[in-house]
């Protein structure tokens, strides 16, 4: 039993390290497009997350967009809001 909990003990590690390695490698991607003025494009509008936005489920939205693009939660709220306000179905 102990030997199996080192085990996953070290698998949460390196995926902990891969994670902070992937983090790392896109704030120096993003830090070099903006050096650059190279704006990523706007994702397209899923329509399951419109059909969310226009039954007023906004949280539902965005846990839609995150699980179809792997955003984090900021981003995904920045981008439904963005959505949500191209539509004008939010303020």
């Amino acid at each position: 039993m102990g030997f199996g909990l080192i085990i996953a003990s070290r698998r949460d590690q390196r995926s902990t390290r891969e994670a902070a390695r992937l983090a790392a490698v896109e704030r120096k991607v993003d830090a070099v497009m903006k050096h650059l003025g190279i704006e990523e494009p706007a994702p397209s509008e899923d329509p399951d997350v419109v059909a969310h936005l226009v039954k007023g489920e906004f949280i539902q939205a965005i846990k839609v967009y995150r699980e179809r693009t792997g955003a984090g939660l900021a981003e995904a709220k920045d981008a439904v809001e963005q959505i949500a306000h191209r539509r004008g179905l939010r303020k």
